[in-house]
């Protein structure tokens, strides 16, 4: 059988420290690793090409987390799309347990931390607190069953890409610096939304989040988490969602996952052209 193309992508400020740990443990057969960088100044792009040298840069078009997955899923030309962090707190040795999820019948195969397997020798007790509360208000209002929603290892085939409706050209606002919509950290939350709204099938697998190895994190507990329940909110009122063709599923390794009814939705690609780094590290 002929197994799925995987591409990785990769977003990275000024990670060239993490990256050296992050890459060696990709899965050797992934189709393409995408390093989408936000202007490194560092060398983080220079260090990923002598690590992979066939790796693929996309500079990306604004700024924030969001912007940078995607610009990297506009890029990606694997069939499955992976999701990872370059601060070493995923890792891409999961990738395989999360592609198996997509082959059993899911749609989109979301990391949890909170299904037995996974866990985090990172998030805090007020993270954890605020995590379940979003996870609680988040399921209630669209109808699914998830264990852990601000944890950002997604997984999913390139045909449903264009559910995620993010935009990779637009100009920031006022041609400056600022974020558009799905830019910011958000963005884990938009594309859970998007994919429920969407009817999609959903498996849970467990995932270990690892530690950052160096620098800090430019995660604020209390303006990202507003920023999701805005989100949670926001996306709520703007369009109501289908009935779900069929509630997530939970995997835990070695399990096998029958399922009976898929989602639909749009086959096209997110717009938006890949832009290859010039050279030097930004």
């Amino acid at each position: 059988m002929l197994l799925p193309s995987v591409s990785v992508v990769v977003p990275a400020l000024n990670e060239a420290r993490n990256i050296p740990h992050v890459f060696p443990r990709m899965p050797p057969d992934v189709h393409e690793v995408i390093l989408v960088d936000g202007f490194s100044v560092d060398g983080t792009v220079a260090v990923a090409r002598e690590l992979r040298p066939d790796v693929r840069i996309v500079r990306q078009t604004r700024s924030g987390k969001g912007n940078a997955l995607v610009c990297g899923v506009a890029a990606a030309a694997g069939d499955i799309i992976a999701m990872v962090d370059a601060d070493g707190s995923a890792d891409p040795g999961e990738i395989p347990r999360f592609v198996a999820a997509l082959l059993d019948g899911a749609d989109f195969a979301k990391g949890s931390r909170f299904l037995e397997g996974g866990g985090s020798n990172d998030i805090t007790r007020l993270r954890s607190l605020g995590n379940y509360l979003l996870t609680e208000f988040f399921n209630a209002r669209y109808g699914r069953n998830y264990s852990d929603l601000c944890y950002g290892f997604n997984v999913f085939w390139r045909r449903h890409a264009s559910v995620l409706g993010l935009d990779a050209t637009s100009p920031p606002p006022g041609g400056g610096s600022g974020l558009l919509w799905g830019d910011g950290f958000e963005v884990e939350t938009l594309i859970h939304v998007r994919v429920a709204k969407a009817g999609l099938v959903v498996a849970e697998v467990p995932s270990f989040e690892h530690a950052r190895i160096h620098g800090v994190s430019n995660l604020n507990a209390f303006h990202d988490g507003r920023r999701v329940l805005q989100t949670i909110l926001i996306e709520r009122r703007r369009t109501r969602r289908p009935p779900l063709t069929q509630p997530p599923i939970r995997l835990r390794p070695g399990t096998v996952v029958q399922v009976v009814q898929e989602g639909t939705a749009s086959s096209a690609l997110v717009a938006g052209p890949e832009q290859q780094a010039t050279g030097g590290s930004g």
